[in-house]
C-alpha cells in the first residue's frame, strides 16, 4: 500500500515578517530560520505558534536555551501537561531529560515506535518539545507523520465508517514490552520495565494502562483540519467492536498514516530545539546510536479533551 497523494500536498511556507520558513518535506515539516528562542517577542511568537500549526512539525537550529529558557520558551503556549513517563531535571520540573549512556545497551529505546504523546490520558498534550543538548554523529533522527493528510487521502466510505468510532488508548503494549525486554533502571522506560516483580501495578501506571477512549477522527481546535488519532503503540481496541473486528481496522490505519509520503525525518544538531503537534501527527525515535550518547530535554503542554 503506497499513496503518493499527488495534488493534496500544501506543505508550502507562507509569507512571515519576522521568521522565515523552510519547508522540510511535501507533506510535513519546516526550519524556522532567523530566531532566537531567547529574544522572541509577541509578534514573533504569533508568527512561530502560526507555522507549528500549518507545519505540525518546526524547529530550530543554533539555539542556546538552557533549562530555564526551555521552559520559560515553552510555557507561552499554555500549562505544561501531566508527563506520563518522565521526572523533571532539579529546579525545574516541565523540564525532562531523555538521557541515553553510550555504555547503554536495551532492547527498545524511549518513543521508539509510531505514537502520538500520552494519548492514554482524559486530556492528552497538545504540544512537544525537544532539545538536544549531545547527539550522536549519526543515527537517533526522528520521523513524524502527518495524520490530517492522511485522514485527506480516506475514500469517503471509510472516512464515513470512521466518523463515529472512539478508539481505546492504554499504556498496556508499552508495559508489557517493557517488561519483557528492558532492564529495570532510572530511564523512563526502565521505571516501567520495574514493575515487573510487583503484585499489583501501582495506581499511576493502572490508570495508564486502563487508559481513556477517544474520537478516532478528531478535530483541531485551532485549525479545524480533522485528522486520524491512532498510532501502533497505544490505541488497542475500538469501543464497541471486538478485538478481532477492531483489529483489521487500527492495523490498516497504523500502516496508512505511516507511509513514506506523509513523513518527514529530522537529523539532530546540538542546538536543535524541536516542536510538534500531537493532535495531528504522529512521531517515533530510533534505536540505532549504540556506543554514542545521546542528550535531550522534552516539554509538553496541556491539551483538551480531543473531539
Amino acid at each position: 500500500m503506497i499513496i503518493h497523494p499527488t495534488g493534496q500536498f500544501d506543505n508550502h511556507a507562507r509569507d512571515y515578517e519576522r521568521i522565515e520558513v523552510r519547508p522540510l518535506a511535501a507533506a510535513m515539516g519546516a526550519e524556522i530560520l532567523g530566531v532566537r528562542l531567547s529574544e522572541v517577542d509577541d509578534a514573533t511568537f504569533a508568527e512561530i505558534r502560526e507555522a507549528l500549526f500549518r507545519h505540525k512539525m518546526i524547529y530550530f537550529r543554533g539555539q542556546q536555551v538552557g533549562h530555564a529558557g526551555q521552559q520559560a520558551f515553552a510555557r507561552r503556549f499554555g500549562p505544561f501537561a501531566e508527563d506520563a513517563y518522565t521526572q523533571g531535571v532539579p529546579g525545574y520540573p516541565d523540564v525532562q531529560p531523555l538521557i541515553r549512556e553510550a555504555d547503554a545497551r536495551a532492547g527498545m529505546v524511549f518513543g521508539a515506535g509510531w505514537h502520538t504523546d500520552s494519548p492514554f490520558l482524559p486530556e492528552p498534550p497538545a504540544i512537544s518539545m525537544l532539545y538536544a543538548v549531545e547527539v550522536p554523529p549519526y543515527g537517533g533522527d526522528t520521523i513524524w507523520a502527518n495524520t490530517a493528510l492522511a485522514y485527506a487521502t480516506l475514500s469517503d466510505t471509510m472516512r464515513a465508517l470512521l466518523a463515529p468510532l472512539r478508539v481505546h488508548m492504554s499504556m498496556r503494549r508499552v508495559l508489557a514490552t517493557a517488561q519483557a525486554h528492558q532492564a529495570p533502571d532510572d530511564t523512563p522506560i526502565g521505571r516501567v520495565a520495574a514493575t515487573r516483580d510487583l503484585r499489583e501495578l501501582p495506581p499511576e501506571i493502572a490508570r495508564k494502562v486502563l487508559g481513556a477512549m477517544h474520537p478516532l477522527v478528531r478535530t483541531h481546535p485551532v485549525s479545524g483540519e480533522k485528522a486520524l488519532y491512532c498510532d501502533e503503540t497505544y490505541a488497542v481496541g475500538i469501543e464497541g467492536l471486538t478485538p478481532a473486528e477492531a483489529e483489521p481496522i487500527l492495523g490498516f490505519l497504523a500502516a496508512h498514516i505511516t507511509q513514506p509520503a506523509f513523513t518527514c525525518r529530522l537529523r539532530w544538531e546540538a542546538g536543535t530545539f524541536a516542536l510538534w503537534d500531537n493532535r495531528i501527527c504522529v512521531h517515533q525515535a530510533f534505536n540505532d546510536y549504540d556506543g554514542f550518547r545521546r542528550e535531550l530535554y522534552r516539554s509538553t503542554i496541556a491539551g483538551e479533551a480531543p473531539a
